[in-house]
């Protein structure tokens, strides 16, 4: 069974903010079918923050009860330590952060091959923001702001490993020039987008999917341009899966 769970955006309890996301992180455990699972956290994006695995641990540990591993590729672990720490995880959770960064060390190390080859062994893959992107054909992201320097920067195009042919857009409703962004991208691409808000996710499996939510407030949306007008519909939040096919169409 192929698992994926994408994560517009959200807390979980790094110091001064609350814990926001708890009821899709319940969901993420259940998925691998172990009251404890062994859950591993991949911080690239962030460059291996020790505070953010901190902050993961606790959450994850802790407060949820898994066996939490990190793998920091920044400090150039060997190539059977990185695999053998991939084959061990019932769950790979990506936290948020530099995608276009992320995707490129990824590519140079050969994660992103043991990480599709994870998805096809039946790992739950999940993660937050650039760790949503991730997974998917491609995402809008702000990669371009973690080096701007305080310039102006652009929201940018970045793809992912390709596991399934959307587009992502993470924190819709948290940043006010995301939506705009995103229908410049999606004219240009003639693409179809989920776009989360943050406390939303989408969840993917065998080819069906739903919408999560640990706010009531969050929503979830597939936006798209069609003969010539551009659409953002809201996607029903249900405890039932619905073909896959719905959202490229």
């Amino acid at each position: 069974m192929k698992h994926i769970i994408a994560i517009g955006g959200g807390e979980i309890g790094r110091p001064g903010y609350p814990v926001e996301t708890t009821e899709i992180d319940r969901r993420i455990i259940s998925l691998s079918g172990k009251t404890n699972p062994n859950v591993l956290f991949l911080p690239t994006a962030s460059t291996d923050s020790t505070g953010y695995y901190k902050v993961f641990n606790q959450h994850y540990g802790r407060r949820l009860g898994c066996d939490v591993e990190v793998l920091n590729l920044y400090s150039k672990p060997s190539k059977s330590t990185i695999e053998r720490a991939i084959a061990n995880a019932d769950i790979i959770y990506v936290g948020g952060g530099n995608t276009l960064k992320m995707m490129m060390l990824w590519r140079r190390t050969g994660v992103n091959k043991l990480l599709a080859a994870a998805y096809k062994n039946g790992t739950v893959l999940c993660g937050l923001s650039a760790g949503a992107i991730c997974w998917f054909k491609a995402g809008l992201s702000d990669s371009r702001s973690f080096s701007s320097g305080g310039k102006v920067w652009n929201y940018i195009n970045v793809h992912g490993l390709d596991l399934e042919a959307l587009l992502i857009c993470p924190h819709f409703d948290v940043e006010p020039q995301r939506p705009t962004a995103l229908k410049r991208m999606l004219e240009d691409t003639k693409k179809v987008a989920i776009a989360l808000d943050n406390c939303s996710a989408i969840e993917i499996k065998d080819g069906t999917f739903r919408i999560l939510r640990s706010n009531q407030n969050a929503k979830a949306y597939k936006a798209y341009w069609s003969n010539g007008k551009y659409n953002i519909d809201a996607l029903p939040v249900s405890n039932d899966y619905l073909p896959l096919t719905l959202l490229m169409q």
